[in-house]
């Protein structure tokens, strides 16, 4: 209990402050923020254009909208969602962690909706930057240069987006500083041209009655009918990655910002209606084509402006996704969904966080989606299609958290009634969009849910033949092993790293390289265990020798923000020990310095597991741990993470130990016999 209250402590909340607001205004609400820009042009285009605009579609259009954003942003996540969070951490794979023990069967939606939003996440940054470079092109300067050759588009959109990419290893709380008074500044600006043509129309406030809204998908002048909920959605996709994101800022700096952010979001959307209202029959609107009411309304001396400003919000914008994904990565490890990858805390505070892997994966996978859809037109096809999947399952994960987490009886049937069939309707009607773009959303998702697949049913493998054995139990022989001569000497010190905590025990895999993959000799063998802490200078360590002066289990105690260099702290143990006598002196009488010292040599050996062909396992069996072995090699080696490049480190291979298969017995034949 008190070690679970000093983890909970360890945890607490990142305060809300004036400064983390602005983090909060420039990390978690890119995505959201920018959805005036096209949201209502969706709309519009969907109804039949700017000739078919009436005071009916325009409310009851408003209405679905400032309702899609209430509900599903406002209630269900901010409200709702907010509150499960996993020592401080949000996101679908938190809110797994929290309810996983109400079925075995829950891990299918938290990958399918982890796995989405990821996808998501790679084609956010391709379609907001290349949607504000191609605006670039109503500025008339800004079009001489530009012209309509949309390779220049593409090349400027993916210098952007690899500048973007390379600029998360500062960390999101220096880019949120920098984005954040930015932000505010485009929140301000679409609240107050929003205000002035809500003044000049006060009649467009009745959007606010629900019941337009559903009067009109009901109307017989909707003329996309259940459709244009796809449209609507668009006003929502970022409340996911609000929820991811809670790690990065704190949920009461979220709780704080969103009022103002969502008053001026709503304001853009009934000015930008207004005016539709206004000028629904002006003939010189009729000739534009892909019109844009967020942009044609402006005063042609502000659009400069607005272009200018919208074009750093919408990058911006893919900041919320980088950063929430590389939140749901990190979960997905801590719960064996992915593999175990190298982590940096750029900031003080544990949940900003920068994995190069995932970063890199992610920066590749855009440059893709640009050069193979090369127009904004072709990606938004494809945008927010994933995100509904991932929604659904997150509202699958609230019920369980709701009705066992929280103990309620009657409401977490009512949310999860409610909440899927609305998610539903985006979800069928962003099914249109499947056959134009949607399709390749939908198969990275797959390819991100494969891997999760291989590597959670390749470690169920593992753990059905992962042992622990007492340590103790091996010091008489570790003991002749060290003094016997028949064995020429590894080193004068062997070390195996270990994940696991407990002291007295190790894990077989390594008494097995000791003892059986001929015998390492040494005269002393260290296990050492390296713990991440929550603080982040933290730099500790213990040592248990078990009485002896040759096995040593060292627990190295880290603070996140300590980089892992295992090899120079080791031999900062090693020199502790052997100044109190606990450790022999290791006396060499060759070397290239005057005083060689009183410690030997050091030699690294790092453990990989090999299916033996002869194993009896499931062919589905087998099949998942090569290929979980397989995304292994690409996500790293701790060789690098521990700093032990530069180390003597040998890489050995030990047999998975499973059950073997059953061999007939053979019989003998005489010499010159055949059979």
């Amino acid at each position: 209990m008190e070690q679970k209250a000093k983890e909970a402590a360890s945890h607490a909340a990142i305060p809300v402050s004036i400064s983390a607001m602005l983090v909060t205004l420039g990390v978690v609400y890119g995505d959201i923020g920018t959805s005036p820009m096209y949201v209502t042009k969706a709309l519009v285009a969907g109804n039949g254009g700017i000739g078919s605009v009436t005071q009916e579609f325009v409310l009851g259009a408003l209405s679905l909208v400032v309702w899609t954003v209430t509900l599903l942003t406002t209630v269900k996540y901010v409200l709702i969602s907010l509150r499960a969070d996993n020592h401080g951490e949000g996101g679908i794979f938190a809110l797994y962690s929290l309810v996983k023990r109400c079925g075995k069967w829950l891990i299918i939606p938290a990958m399918l909706g982890g796995a989405a939003l990821l996808a998501d996440g790679i084609l956010t940054p391709a379609v907001t930057v290349t949607t504000a470079i191609e605006g670039l092109r109503t500025i008339p300067a800004v079009h001489a240069v530009l012209g309509d050759d949309q390779g220049r588009v593409v090349a400027i959109t993916l210098a952007i987006i690899i500048v973007l990419f390379l600029v998360q290893r500062i960390g999101t709380a220096k880019i949120g500083r920098a984005f954040g008074p930015i932000m505010t500044l485009w929140f301000l600006f679409l609240g107050g041209t929003g205000l002035f043509f809500v003044f000049q129309y006060p009649a467009v406030l009745l959007c606010l009655n629900p019941l337009r809204g559903i009067g009109f998908l009901l109307s017989p002048n909707n003329h996309a009918g259940i459709m244009i909920l796809g449209s609507c959605f668009l006003a929502t996709t970022g409340a996911e990655a609000l929820y991811s994101d809670m790690g990065h800022v704190g949920r009461g700096n979220i709780y704080a910002t969103w009022p103002f952010v969502k008053c001026c979001l709503l304001l853009s959307y009934m000015g930008q209606g207004a005016w539709l209202i206004n000028n629904a029959g002006n003939p010189e609107l009729m000739g534009i084509a892909d019109l844009n009411p967020f942009y044609q309304m402006l005063a042609p001396g502000l659009r400069p402006f607005a272009v200018g400003l919208s074009t750093v919000a919408a990058i911006i914008a893919s900041q919320a996704l980088i950063t929430g994904a590389f939140s749901l990565v990190s979960e997905a490890s801590r719960l064996d969904l992915m593999p175990h990858m190298q982590v940096f805390y750029p900031a003080e505070t544990k949940g900003q966080l920068y994995i190069p892997m995932v970063n890199n994966v992610m920066l590749v996978g855009c440059v893709v989606v640009v050069l193979l859809f090369q127009s904004s037109a072709h990606m938004e096809a494809a945008y927010g299609l994933a995100i509904t999947l991932t929604m659904m399952c997150t509202t699958l994960l609230l019920f369980f958290y709701l009705h066992v987490d929280r103990g309620l009886k009657v409401v977490p049937y009512i949310f999860v009634a409610f909440f899927l069939m609305l998610e539903g309707f985006f979800f069928v009607s962003s099914l249109t969009k499947f056959f134009h773009g949607g399709y390749f959303t939908i198969l990275m998702a797959l390819l991100i849910m494969g891997v999760m697949v291989c590597w959670y049913n390749g470690t169920a493998v593992e753990r059905r033949q992962f042992t622990l054995l007492p340590l103790r139990s091996y010091l008489p022989q570790l003991k002749r092993l060290r003094d016997d001569d028949r064995y020429e000497p590894m080193s004068d010190n062997i070390v195996y790293l270990t994940k696991d905590t407990n002291t007295d025990y190790i894990d077989r895999d390594i008494v097995y390289s000791i003892l059986d993959k001929h015998p390492k000799r040494a005269r002393a063998w260290w296990f050492v265990n390296v713990e991440t802490m929550d603080e982040p200078h933290t730099f500790a360590y213990s040592v248990e020798t078990f009485g002896t002066d040759y096995v040593f289990r060292v627990h190295l105690y880290l603070g996140y923000k300590v980089n892992q260099r295992v090899n120079a702290y080791l031999r900062q143990v090693v020199q502790d020990l052997a100044a109190t006598g606990e450790l022999p002196p290791q006396m060499h009488d060759y070397s290239v310095y005057k005083d060689p010292g009183n410690i030997g040599t050091f030699k690294f050996v790092m453990i990989r597991k090999l299916l033996a062909p002869e194993s009896d396992v499931e062919p589905s069996e087998r099949t998942a741990i090569t290929l979980k072995y397989i995304i292994r090699r690409f996500a790293g080696t701790p060789a690098r993470w521990y700093g032990l490049e530069n180390s003597n480190v040998s890489f050995e291979y030990v047999p998975l130990f499973t059950k073997f298969k059953a061999v007939n017995k053979m019989h003998r034949l005489a010499p010159n016999e055949r059979p």
